[in-house]
């Protein structure tokens, strides 16, 4: 705490900040702001003057201070195009019917400082890679290099070295052969142009005006753009936007053939199944992938599982209705239950009319039969291949393909006599157990005599106790 008597002194003319000079600039030179300054000097100082007079005192300091240099950024033609989003105008919304505020997506050429303007209500990944590929069709062809900022929709993870991109917007830049350089945290300066750009359709031919379509701003917009932007005297290069771009375009890259195929993308854990989930359809992951999350990307014709650390395709499938599993053979589990086809031919296999029953359960009740047929195989475990032969022969003779009939035709079945054998290798002689008989009773007689032999001891009384 700063006593009265240590606290610096000011004539009544000067600020009451003059004391606190060397403090202000010290913070200045750290980025700190007037509010920043004030609260540091009340807190920390015992400043006792408004915020007011130190925001007067900052605006001094600033004014004397020499401005830093930004230089002007050369790029060579078809190299680079800056992209950044802006506010744009007033547009009454089809469903709510009141007038929303709608954002501009500008993209600007770092050489000749064409730019395409385009109007969205909202943005998501999806919209952000759309908007590329229609200013890249715009342009008519592509640049080598996209810097934007660090937004949402393109940037994952912001890292000035290792940046991890949106996997959408990746594959869609890849696909027209351009590639993403985001620039540092709050370093908006590299991408100076485009800023430019946003604030020139901000200033002049949007503000303050309101449009009662999105189709009607983007045409007012883009009639601006070819009549007024496209055929001003840019104010760094001296020229004509347009001259400019007409030297620029040839060096840019031809569009691809065909439109990017847009997909959404997710991460999914592979279930018990070895299968994955994807609205409400099952697709078969590689063997070894149960309890793991793998990255899956889909849309209206394929379904692709891949690896979530290398980016490697692991699977591909055609995309199937809902509740439809699509397993490659080679993924079945070892211990998979048959298909239809092969219990069928495990049944004829068994027997012709063990076979011909099976067949007529499938005939008549489909896939819902499976389990009867399974049953029947059972049956034939339990009772024999011989047994559930005949029952299936009465079933097929009356035309009852019922799995329950053969279960009770095989129940009331009698079973047949035993047969006992006289003559046998394990069935010993009768001499044999005649003899051991003896024997036995022989050594028993035998401890009988000993122990009749043997006189009894007198019984023992206890001594007389005399007093």
């Amino acid at each position: 705490m700063t006593t009265d008597a240590a606290r610096p002194t000011r004539s009544p003319s000067a600020s009451a900040c003059e004391p606190y000079h060397e403090l202000i600039e010290l913070a200045l030179t750290r980025g700190r702001n007037a509010m920043a300054i004030w609260q540091d000097l009340v807190s920390e100082a015992g400043f006792t003057s408004g915020y007011q007079s130190v925001r007067r005192f900052v605006g001094k300091l600033r004014g004397v201070q020499t401005p830093q240099a930004h230089p002007v950024i050369v790029t060579a033609p078809g190299e680079e195009a800056q992209v950044d989003y802006g506010t744009g105008p007033m547009v009454r919304d089809p469903q709510s019917g009141k007038y929303r505020r709608t954002r501009l997506f500008v993209m600007t050429l770092g050489y000749s400082r064409k730019s395409v303007r385009l109007l969205v209500f909202q943005s998501s990944s999806r919209t952000w890679a759309e908007l590329h590929e229609k200013a890249f069709r715009r342009l008519g062809g592509v640049v080598r290099l996209i810097v934007l900022d660090n937004l949402r929709e393109g940037m994952l993870v912001p890292d000035i070295s290792d940046p991890t991109l949106n996997p959408l917007y990746r594959d869609v830049l890849a696909h027209y052969g351009a590639v993403a350089m985001p620039c540092r945290v709050q370093h908006p300066d590299r991408k100076g142009k485009v800023e430019a750009g946003v604030g020139h359709a901000q200033k002049t031919p949007l503000k303050g005006l309101r449009f009662e379509s999105l189709e009607q701003a983007q045409a007012y917009l883009d009639r601006w753009e070819t009549h007024w932007a496209d055929t001003r005297i840019h104010g760094t290069t001296k020229r004509q936007v347009a001259a400019m771009f007409a030297e620029e375009k040839p060096a840019l890259r031809p569009l691809p053939l065909e439109p990017f195929r847009y997909y959404q993308y997710g991460q999914r854990t592979v279930h018990l199944d070895g299968c994955v989930e994807v609205e409400a359809a099952y697709y078969g992951a590689p063997p070894g992938w149960i309890g793991r999350l793998v990255s899956v990307q889909w849309d209206d014709l394929y379904v692709r599982l891949l690896d979530p650390r290398t980016g490697q395709l692991l699977r591909e499938h055609v995309r199937q209705k809902r509740g439809r599993f699509r397993i490659k053979p080679e993924d079945y589990p070892q211990r998979a239950p048959l298909g239809t086809l092969q219990l069928l031919a495990r049944a004829e296999r068994a027997g012709t009319h063990i076979g011909a029953f099976c067949q007529a359960i499938h005939r008549q009740e489909g896939e819902l039969g499976v389990r009867r047929i399974l049953g029947v195989l059972a049956l034939a475990k339990k009772f024999g291949l011989a047994a559930v032969e005949e029952a299936c022969t009465a079933a097929l003779e009356l035309q009852v393909h019922e799995y329950r009939f053969v279960r009770r035709y095989l129940e009331r079945r009698p079973q047949a006599p035993l047969s006992l054998q006289q003559v046998d290798p394990l069935i010993r002689e009768l001499v044999h157990y005649r003899d051991l008989i003896q024997q036995r009773m022989h050594q028993q007689e035998q401890q009988r005599s000993l122990f009749e032999a043997v006189p009894e001891a007198p019984p023992r009384t206890s001594p007389e106790v005399h007093e």
